[in-house]
């Protein structure tokens, strides 16, 4: 350890910081191992006021078309994207539990864990949050009706972002 100073570390995380803000990313983690001289461990995140928001902006331009569809009748748009606007405040919304990137089916070219209309279990496998190389299975908090997904597969998603609703 005597041969890496501090400031090298210090330089490293720096390093990290601007690739994590070049890159609009939320969270970044890396460790860094010192050929037998110990390893330095580094995550370097930051909190966006909106971070929920995010997911929900890229699903309003599939929504968008319906809306300008009907200006004529301003009470019922309002009250259409307003539910839209937040579906994580929807009763038996599904959130994500990590930040990574969702995943409608176990593999590429499989039918989806669940589709709109299907009836599922409490802790039946409703799709995957890959984080880190991992696949972590997003199980059902409830039994009922698949109504909404909200995400489209592969597409990232941030921690506590709606992902479907289940009444």
């Amino acid at each position: 350890m005597t041969k890496r100073s501090h400031e090298d570390d210090v330089e490293f995380i720096k390093a990290l910081a601007e690739l994590l803000s070049e890159n609009d990313l939320s969270e970044l983690q890396v460790k860094r191992d010192y050929d037998g001289e110990g390893s330095l461990n580094v995550r370097v995140s930051r909190i966006q006021p909106n971070a929920v928001q995010a997911p929900v902006q890229m699903q309003m331009p599939s929504a968008a078309p319906a809306a300008p569809a009907t200006p004529a009748t301003p009470s019922t748009p309002a009250a259409t994207p307003a539910a839209d606007d937040d579906p994580a405040n929807l009763p038996g919304a599904v959130t994500s539990p990590m930040v990574g990137t969702a995943y409608l089916s176990p593999e590429p070219g499989a039918s989806p864990f669940v589709k709109v209309g299907d009836k599922v279990s409490e802790g039946q496998t409703l799709m995957i949050v890959e984080a880190m190389k991992t696949m972590n299975q997003i199980p059902s908090p409830s039994s009922g009706t698949v109504k909404r997904i909200l995400i489209e597969d592969g597409s990232p998603v941030e921690f506590g972002a709606p992902l479907m609703v289940i009444e």
